[in-house]
C-alpha cells in the first residue's frame, strides 16, 4: 500500500483530489483557513496560493534564486500563534515568507504517513542574504521561545527552539537527476543546475561551506548519538514520518528485542494524538495483555533526546500478507480443485486463529482498532498467530472510533468499540480469497459481490461469507431484522438493491453469499457486453468532467497534482481520456477538448516534456484530435529546450519525445520533427557515463529499455535503418535480464523485493514490444530461441486469474491488451483466454451513477484516467473487441498499433506500408 494516497481521498468521497481543496464548510469546516490567512493583503505586498501553501512577499522584493532558508515548526495547538508572531515579525522589515494556511493541511503535513522530508514545516521564511538569514533566525528563536513544534529531519535545528534552516532553492528552476527524471533544481559552484535533494536527514551541497555562525548549531546535531543505548539496532524494519521501527538486540543479554522509536509532535493520528501519545497507548494496551501468548511483551522503554522508545519482545515469524502472497492459487492461471481445497482449509484455520486472537484481546478489556494483513503474525509452522502493532488500541470502556487505519479495514464512523474488530474480521473472511476490500470505502455493498465471487472461485462455506456480509453491510442502529443497506453507500439501480436482496451476479450453480435468488446484478453492465460496456465506461467518464477546474478536467491518480500540468497529461489528465473516448469508438468530448486547448495556450513553466506526463504527449494527441496548430505550438515548446540530461524512458524522456515527434512529422511533413526524433534516437543510443544511454534504473516499457528499443522500431519501418532493430534488440536483451522466471515458468522483472508481470514496468510491457521486434526479424534462435521463449513466459505472466489493480499498466487491464494483441500464439493467446481475463475486471468494478467505472491506484477512489482508471480499461477493452474505430483499425496503445494476423516478417529494410503492423 501506497501511503501517500491517503491524504487525497478527504475532498472528495469519490475521486482522489489534492488536500487544499478540501472545502472550508465540510465536514465541520474542517478545510477552515487560519483567520491571519484570511486577512487583507499589505499595501506593497503581493499573495500567491500554490498548494499547500499561502506565500506572502513585498512587490519590490527580489530574492536570490537559492541559499539559507528559515523553516518555523508548530503543533496543531499553538500554529496560530505562532503564526501571528513570524508574521507580525516579517511584514514590518519587508521579508517574504510562506505559510501552510489551515489546521487541516498542517495535520496531514504531520499525519503518520505524510512525507517524512516535509514534515514539520509550517512556514517557510526567505532571507535575502546569509547576514539577514544570521539575524532572523536569531531573532525567531527569541520571538518563539518556549514553542513547541516536530522536528523537521530535513533541516538544522537552531538552539532548542521551532526555528530550522537549511540551504536550497527559493524559485522553482528543475532538472533532471542521473536516472534523467525531473527535479527542483540548485545551481552548483560551476553554475550548472543539479537535483535539490530534498530527503528526510540534514544534508548540505558539496560545494556550500555552512557560515561559522552556524558551527554551534552543527556541533549540537553532531553531539546527538545512540552509542550509550543498552541496545544495538541492527536493522530498520519501517519508517513512518512518527519515527521508526527496528530490529536489533539486548546488549546485556543478547536477546533480540523490537525498539519503536515515537518523535513528538509528528505521526498525528486521526485525533490529533501524536507518535509519543500513540507509542504510550501501545505499551499500556501490551501490559495489559501480558501473557496471552498472542502479543509481545514489553521489555523496556527509555528517552533519547526528545524521541521515545518502547522495547518489544521479538516475535518470530512472518506478516500474515507474505504468506497471502506466496500461497494464494489465483495468482496463476490454473489452479485445480485440490490446490483451491487446500488453500482454503489454511485459510480458514488462519482466520480462526486470529479470531481466537482477537477474543482473547477482547475479554481483557481491550480494542486492538488496527486489524489487517500487516498486522497479523504467522509463526513459521503456521500453528498459531499473534497481532502486532497496537499503538491504535483502547479500552474497551472509552468506546472510541477508529483513529489509524489500513484502508482495506478501515471501519465506518458508525463502528465504535469491539465493533471496529469486528467489522476488520469480517473483511478478513472476505480478503483472504479476494483481497479487494479497499474497494469498499467507495461502496459497502461491493462486499456482497466479492463473497458472491469468492464463491465461484473457492470451495467456502457460503454461511462463512455471508457472515461476513452482514457484519460489514450491518447498522449498528437499527432494529434486527431490518434490510442492511449502509447510510451512504453508492444508491445507484444495482448497488444498494443488490446488497440488500443478499446476493450479486450469482453464477448457475454457485454459491450465494447471502442466500436469495434473482437479485439484479451488481453491475450495470458486464465489461466483456461490447459495445454496451464501452457507451456505459465512456458515460461514467463524461459524468465526472469538471471543466470549471483549471488543474484538471477529469479525475485521475494523484499523479495529477505532483507535476506541474498533470493534469493535462496523457498518462494522467485529459489528453489520455480524450484519446481513449475517440480510440474506442465513444465519440469526442468537445468540452474536454476546448478545456485542453484553452489550459494549453501558454503551458506553466515547469511542466515537464516527457510523453505520458508532459507536453509532448499533449501535442501528439492534440494532433491526432485535429488540432494541428495548437500541437505544432508546444512540439516547439519541446523543440526548444536542452534534452542532453533527459532519461531515455518513454514515460517521461527521450523515448516518448521521439516517437511523438517522429509522428508529428509524418503527420504533418516537417522535416525537423523528423530530425529532432532521429536526435532523441542518437542521445538514447550513445554510450553515456561508462554505460549505454539506454540503461534505465528501472524494466519494462514506460520506464525501461524496451521503450527505447520501440522508438528503433518505429524509426527504422520510416527510415529503413538496418541498424535500428539491433538497437532495439540490445535495449530489449537489457530487460529481459532485469527478468527471473517463477516456479511456474512465468518471466517477471525482479525489482529486488517483488517481481512484477505489468504492462508499465514489468514484463508484459517488455512483451509487447518483443513482439514488434520479432514482426521484422525473427529470433536468430528459431523457435526456441531466446526472445521467443521470453515472450512465451511472458504471456504466461499474464494468465493469472487474479491481480491487484485493474489498471492499464498496473493490473489487468494491461494483460487484456497484450493477450488480444500479442503475436505469440499457443496456450494463453486464445479468445477464451482473453475473454477469462475481461471477465475478471468485474472483480475491481463498481457502479458510479449507474454507469460502469473502475478505481485507480490503491483502489481507495475512483479514476477516470488512462494510466490507472477507468478510460485505460475502456482502451484495453477496445482493443479486445476487435471492432474498428479511428482510421477503420481497431484500439490501440500509441505506438503499439495492432498486428495483422498472420504478421508479415521481413528479413531486412523498411517494412512495406500494406505490411506493417496495423
Amino acid at each position: 500500500m501506497n501511503k501517500g494516497y491517503a491524504v487525497f481521498c478527504d475532498a472528495d468521497r469519490h475521486f482522489y483530489d489534492a488536500p487544499h481543496r478540501m472545502s472550508t464548510d465540510a465536514q465541520g469546516g474542517r478545510g477552515a483557513l487560519y483567520a491571519a490567512a484570511t486577512l487583507p493583503v499589505p499595501d506593497g505586498w503581493q499573495r500567491h496560493r500554490s498548494a499547500d501553501w499561502l506565500a506572502l512577499r513585498p512587490v519590490a522584493c527580489r530574492l536570490p534564486a537559492q541559499g539559507w532558508k528559515i523553516h518555523v515548526s508548530a503543533t496543531l495547538d499553538n500554529a496560530e500563534s505562532v503564526l501571528e508572531r513570524v508574521m507580525a515579525y516579517c511584514l514590518p522589515r519587508s521579508i517574504a515568507f510562506k505559510f501552510v494556511p489551515s489546521r487541516y493541511l498542517l495535520h496531514n503535513r504531520n499525519a503518520k504517513y505524510a512525507d517524512r522530508a516535509a514534515s514539520g514545516k509550517f512556514i517557510t521564511v526567505y532571507p535575502a542574504d546569509d547576514e539577514q538569514c544570521r539575524t532572523v533566525a536569531a531573532d525567531l528563536d527569541a520571538v518563539l521561545a518556549g514553542s513547541q513544534g516536530p522536528y523537521v529531519l530535513s533541516d538544522l535545528r537552531w538552539g532548542a527552539g521551532p526555528v530550522y534552516l537549511r540551504y536550497g532553492s527559493f524559485t522553482r528552476r528543475d532538472c533532471y537527476d542521473e536516472n534523467g527524471e525531473q527535479q527542483p533544481a540548485l545551481e552548483n559552484a560551476e553554475g550548472v543546475l543539479v537535483p535539490d535533494v530534498r530527503g528526510p536527514a540534514f544534508r548540505v551541497p558539496e560545494w556550500i561551506e555552512p557560515p561559522e555562525w552556524l558551527r554551534p548549531h552543527l556541533d549540537a546535531r553532531s553531539a546527538a548519538t545512540v552509542a550509550d543505548m543498552p541496545y544495538v539496532i541492527e536493522e530498520a524494519l519501517h519508517f513512518s514520518n512518527g519515527g521508526g521501527v527496528y530490529a536489533g538486540k539486548d546488549r546485556r543479554t543478547g536477546a533480540r528485542v523490537v525498539l519503536k522509536e515515537a518523535r513528538p509532535h509528528a505521526g498525528l493520528a486521526a485525533d490529533g494524538a501524536d507518535a509519543v501519545a500513540r507509542l504510550k497507548r501501545e505499551q499500556d494496551a501490551l501490559e495489559r495483555l501480558s501473557g496471552l501468548g498472542c502479543t509481545p511483551e514489553v521489555l523496556d522503554s527509555f528517552v533519547l533526546g526528545d524521541h521515545h522508545f518502547l522495547v518489544l519482545e521479538f516475535v518470530e515469524g512472518k506478516p500474515l500478507n507474505s504468506f497471502f502472497a506466496r500461497r494464494h492459487p489465483l495468482i496463476e492461471a490454473d489452479q485445480g480443485p485440490e490446490r483451491l481445497a487446500d488453500y482454503t482449509a489454511w485459510a480458514l484455520r488462519i482466520h480462526a486463529l486470529v479470531t481466537e486472537a482477537v477474543a482473547a484481546v477482547h475479554e481483557r478489556g481491550v480494542v486492538f482498532n488496527d486489524l489487517h494483513l500487516f498486522n497479523i503474525m504467522v509463526s513459521d509452522d503456521e500453528s498459531s498467530v499473534a497481532l502486532l502493532d497496537f499503538e491504535a488500541a483502547a479500552p474497551a470502556v472509552e468506546n472510541r472510533r477508529q483513529t489509524v487505519a489500513n484502508p482495506a479495514f478501515v471501519a465506518p464512523a458508525d463502528r465504535r468499540g469491539f465493533d471496529v474488530d469486528r467489522y476488520a474480521l469480517a473483511c478478513l473472511r472476505l480478503s483472504l480469497f479476494i483481497p479487494l476490500t479497499s474497494l469498499l470505502a467507495l461502496d459497502r455493498t461491493k462486499a456482497a459481490h466479492l463473497a458472491t465471487i469468492a464463491a465461484r472461485q473457492f470451495p467456502v462455506a457460503e454461511s462463512f461469507l455471508r457472515e461476513a456480509v452482514e457484519e460489514i453491510l450491518r447498522d449498528p442502529q437499527a432494529p434486527a431484522g431490518t434490510a442492511q443497506v449502509p447510510t451512504g453507500a453508492a444508491q445507484t439501480p444495482t448497488g444498494a438493491a443488490s446488497a440488500a436482496a443478499g446476493t450479486v451476479n450469482a453464477a448457475p450453480g454457485a454459491a450465494s453469499a447471502a442466500g436469495g435468488a434473482g437479485a439484479r446484478p451488481y453491475l450495470p453492465v458486464e465489461p466483456g457486453d461490447w459495445p454496451d460496456s464501452r457507451d456505459s465506461l465512456a458515460g461514467a467518464i463524461l459524468a465526472t468532467a469538471t471543466p470549471g477546474r483549471d488543474d484538471r478536467c477529469f479525475p485521475g491518480d494523484i499523479a495529477q497534482f505532483a507535476t506541474t500540468g498533470g493534469g493535462h497529461s496523457f498518462g494522467y489528465g485529459t489528453a489520455g481520456v480524450l484519446y481513449a473516448l475517440a480510440e474506442s469508438g465513444a465519440g469526442r468530448s468537445a468540452a474536454g477538448e476546448e478545456w485542453l486547448l484553452a489550459r494549453t495556450k501558454e503551458p506553466d513553466s515547469g511542466t515537464p516534456l516527457g510523453f505520458y506526463d508532459g507536453l509532448a504527449g499533449v501535442a501528439w494527441t492534440l494532433d491526432r484530435l485535429g488540432h494541428r496548430a495548437r500541437a505544432l505550438e508546444l512540439a516547439e515548446l519541446v523543440l526548444a529546450q536542452p534534452w542532453e540530461a533527459i532519461g531515455p524512458d518513454l514515460h517521461s524522456g527521450l523515448a516518448g519525445l521521439g516517437l511523438a515527434l517522429d509522428a508529428l512529422g509524418t503527420a504533418t511533413g516537417e522535416s525537423a520533427l523528423h530530425d529532432a526524433a532521429l536526435r532523441c534516437a542518437d542521445l538514447v543510443a550513445r554510450p553515456h557515463g561508462g554505460a549505454p544511454r539506454g540503461k534505465a534504473p528501472r524494466a519494462g516499457l514506460l520506464y525501461g529499455a524496451s521503450g527505447s528499443a520501440l522508438l528503433f522500431l518505429r524509426l527504422y519501418e520510416r527510415t529503413g535503418d538496418a541498424a535500428l532493430p539491433d538497437l532495439a534488440a540490445d535495449a530489449l536483451r537489457r530487460d529481459l535480464d532485469r527478468c527471473v522466471r517463477g516456479a511456474s515458468g512465468t518471466l517477471q522483472v525482479d525489482e529486488g523485493w517483488r517481481t512484477m508481470p505489468y504492462l508499465g514496468a514489468g514484463s508484459v510491457g517488455i512483451g509487447m514490444v518483443l513482439d514488434d521486434l520479432l514482426a521484422h526479424r525473427p529470433d536468430p534462435g528459431g523457435p526456441d530461441g531466446d526472445f521467443e521463449r521470453a515472450r512465451r513466459d511472458i504471456v504466461a505472466a499474464a494468465q493469472a486469474t487474479f491481480y491487484a489493480q485493474p489498471g492499464l499498466f498496473r493490473g489487468a487491464a494491461g494483460m487484456v491488451l497484450h493477450l488480444s494483441r500479442t503475436t505469440t500464439g499457443g496456450p494463453g493467446t486464445g479468445p477464451a483466454d482473453v475473454r477469462r481475463q475481461i471477465d475478471a475486471l468485474a472483480w475491481h468494478a463498481v457502479p458510479h451513477q449507474g454507469r460502469l467505472a473502475f478505481p485507480g491506484e490503491q483502489m481507495m477512489r475512483l479514476s477516470m484516467d488512462l494510466a490507472t482508471g477507468t478510460a485505460g480499461c475502456l482502451l484495453a477493452l477496445a482493443a479486445a473487441s476487435g471492432s474498428p474505430t479511428v482510421d477503420g483499425r481497431s484500439a490501440q496503445l500509441p505506438f503499439l498499433p495492432p498486428f495483422r494476423r498472420p504478421t508479415s516478417r521481413p528479413l531486412s529494410g523498411a517494412v512495406p506500408q500494406d505490411d506493417r503492423p496495423q
